[in-house]
């Protein structure tokens, strides 16, 4: 017997890749705490940019709740500023992952590869939006 496929539409796709992007973010960082001296560095106020300030967790919290938002916002935006918004988003969450990466234990080098192939996906997705005709 055939199994039925249904096409999934392009905002499901996005919507569930800056989800999975999330899920990636959120596990990097919790095994993170795992590295030795981790958490004195937090304890200490120190952050990889600097001392800890209310400012940089302001930045910090900017920076995760713009994919967070985008899980929603992909599905609901104008398609027009959807696919914008996607397709910038995209690139500029991949770049912040490649400067990021290097140096980096390996946990965090696989994870931020997934990170940047499903942002690029993200990108891909909302760059080739099918038009209407």
């Amino acid at each position: 017997m055939k199994l039925s496929d249904v096409e999934v539409p392009v905002r499901v796709k996005l919507s569930a890749l800056w989800a999975s992007v999330m899920f990636l973010y959120v596990y990097g960082d919790f095994f993170g705490l795992f590295k030795p001296g981790k958490l004195a560095e937090m304890q200490a106020g120190r952050t990889p940019v600097g001392a800890t300030t209310q400012g940089i967790l302001v930045a910090f919290a900017v920076v995760m709740a713009i994919p967070s938002a985008m899980v929603f916002l992909s599905l609901v935006l104008k398609a027009s500023v959807a696919r914008w918004a996607n397709i910038l988003l995209g690139l500029l969450y991949s770049a912040i992952m490649v400067i990021t990466i290097p140096g980096a234990w390996g946990f965090y080098v696989l994870l931020g590869c997934m990170e940047v192939a499903l942002t690029l996906a993200v990108t891909w997705y909302a760059w080739t939006w099918p038009r209407s005709s």
